[in-house]
């Protein structure tokens, strides 16, 4: 009896310090957060040594709320990209991909990919788009190519 109790408290112990000796391993899959700008803001990415500008929205044809539409319409982000190493380069992402009209969702520079993820406030029925000018923000997400 007195085996079999060495044995398992042996066991337990062993357990133990097997536990407290692993290593912690991070997980590589964790979802990179977007990034919020208003019109005219510029950040500096802390992750990634680029800064994104957001100068204002070129279209917005969304239908708004309340408002039965032929088709949804987009809004169009302009958005400029500075990487240390290059001059600023002006991009135009809108809110879905539409090649014949040539709206593009995402946007691949110097090895990131640049998605516009989100662009608010969304018009509505009275005030259309007319008194959004100035008071739009965007959410974009930033993604090292090769990542999943």
């Amino acid at each position: 009896m007195t085996r079999y109790k060495t044995l398992i408290f042996g066991l337990v112990i062993f357990t133990l310090v097997s536990c407290l000796t692993k290593k912690e391993v991070k997980s590589d899959t964790a979802v990179p957060a977007p990034i919020y700008l208003t019109e005219g803001q510029e950040k500096s990415l802390k992750e990634f040594p680029i800064a994104i500008k957001f100068n204002g929205i070129s279209e917005d044809s969304r239908c708004p709320e309340g408002v039965n539409c032929i088709w949804a319409g987009v809004a169009v982000a302009e958005i400029e990209i500075m990487e240390k190493s290059t001059k600023p380069v002006q991009l135009n992402l809108a809110t879905m991909d539409m090649q014949e009209r040539g709206y593009q969702k995402s946007t691949n520079f110097n090895g990131y990919t640049i998605t516009l993820q989100n662009v608010l406030p969304y018009p509505n029925a009275e005030q259309g788009t007319q008194g959004l000018k100035g008071s739009y923000k965007i959410a974009i997400l930033v993604q090292k190519l090769g990542r999943n």
